[in-house]
């Protein structure tokens, strides 16, 4: 690796904002937050402010019955909108199940987004519009794909210099969770990303629980510390501390497209409710666990640091409530006007052309509908 890439990996856990909200001067990261003034901190603020109500509202539409699942992310709204707003919109996102504030970063619309949720289409937006992939339900099943992306990317830029690159050139984020390291796709990716130089950025959001599994048990080591044996830099920043997170990102984004080679970094950052709304962490957690993390909150971090500089006064707080509860209002009609499609609908979608298989089990599906149709008395002319 080179020096700065060294210099990268040995800097420890990578902190601007405390958690007492004090800004603490850092020599490698602070080059890559010069642009950051008063107006871009409160768009932070906004950003995070919002991804958390919106998923209070999808909270309480699953609760509702509306939404067949929800994925919380209450905790780790720095980590995703940290480093979403790091990336250039060529760059192309590959999310998890849980990257909501990462999807706001994108501009996708928090209504489509409830699409999957409520169980009507398996996606809700056009990927190619944002460069923003489809959610992935399956562990790690987006790691490869981010790795064969970036092998791509290097392919239409073959014979570019670095310079070019660094300017003109794009990279992939592979977002994936604590639990998903200890998948195979997650070596193999990143195995194939180094060895081929693709420009990723494997991004873990280490939110100390893979459901009721603690970290302890998914790994004796930091995962930091493994992106030295994949020959790839690895950086450790404070998922709950924005700046932070949005200059590891910049650094590892500019490393990657420059034609150095993927990176790795692990934000760690804490799942402050439950893995999804099927979930009871009351179970498996201590609370005293969760009182301990909960002065770290992200947007009270934050919060202290925009009130104490005077670049926000209360004037701020009370439009960003009322911006909020009305996206909320919005999002839940939205959601509510959805059509629901026919069940018949699904067998359309399993195959790209039409399939004997499918086609009879379309058939058999139509027969046992009609029959409940015919007792009913729905359907009749």
């Amino acid at each position: 690796m080179s020096r700065a890439a060294n210099e990268a990996t040995d800097q420890g856990l990578v902190q601007i904002l405390t958690p007492e909200g004090q800004r603490l001067p850092n020599q490698m990261y602070d080059a890559y937050l010069g642009d950051v003034d008063d107006d871009m901190l409160r768009g932070f603020y906004r950003d995070m402010a919002l991804t958390r109500r919106f998923d209070q509202e999808a909270t309480a539409l699953q609760r509702q019955g509306q939404l067949c699942l929800w994925v919380p992310l209450r905790g780790q709204e720095a980590a995703q909108i940290g480093s979403g707003r790091a990336t250039r919109p060529s760059d192309y996102i590959f999310p998890t199940y849980r990257e909501h504030g990462v999807a706001l970063t994108r501009n996708v619309s928090f209504s489509e987004m409830l699409r999957l949720f409520r169980g009507i289409s398996g996606g809700g937006w056009d990927p190619r519009e944002n460069n923003f992939h489809m959610y992935t339900m399956v562990l790690a099943a987006q790691m490869p794909h981010a790795s064969g992306y970036g092998m791509a990317i290097n392919l239409d830029q073959h014979g570019w210099d670095e310079a070019k690159r660094a300017a003109e050139g794009d990279a992939v984020v592979a977002y994936f969770g604590d639990g998903s390291s200890t998948e195979g796709e997650t070596h193999e990716a990143m195995v194939f990303a180094n060895s081929f130089n693709a420009p990723v950025v494997f991004f873990c959001q280490n939110n100390q629980w893979a459901i009721s599994v603690p970290f302890d048990v998914q790994s004796k080591v930091d995962l930091v510390h493994r992106a030295a044996g994949y020959g790839m830099p690895g950086i450790q920043v404070d998922g709950n501390d924005v700046l932070a997170v949005l200059a590891a990102t910049r650094w590892a984004l500019e490393h990657a497209r420059s034609g150095k080679g993927p990176v790795l970094i692990e934000a760690m950052t804490y799942r402050l409710g439950a893995h999804t709304t099927a979930d009871d962490p009351t179970k498996y957690r201590m609370s005293e666990d969760e009182l301990a993390w909960a002065p770290k909150d992200p947007l009270i971090r934050l919060e202290t640091y925009l009130r104490e500089n005077k670049i926000v006064d209360e004037a701020f707080f009370a439009q960003l409530s009322t911006d909020g509860d009305e996206m909320a209002a919005k999002v839940r009609k939205d959601a509510m006007a959805f059509p629901v499609p026919p069940l018949a609908k699904s067998f359309e979608q399993v195959y790209a052309e039409a399939h004997p298989l499918i086609q009879e089990e379309l058939a058999w599906h139509l027969e046992y509908e009609a029959g409940f149709a015919d007792e009913s008395g729905v359907g009749e002319k």
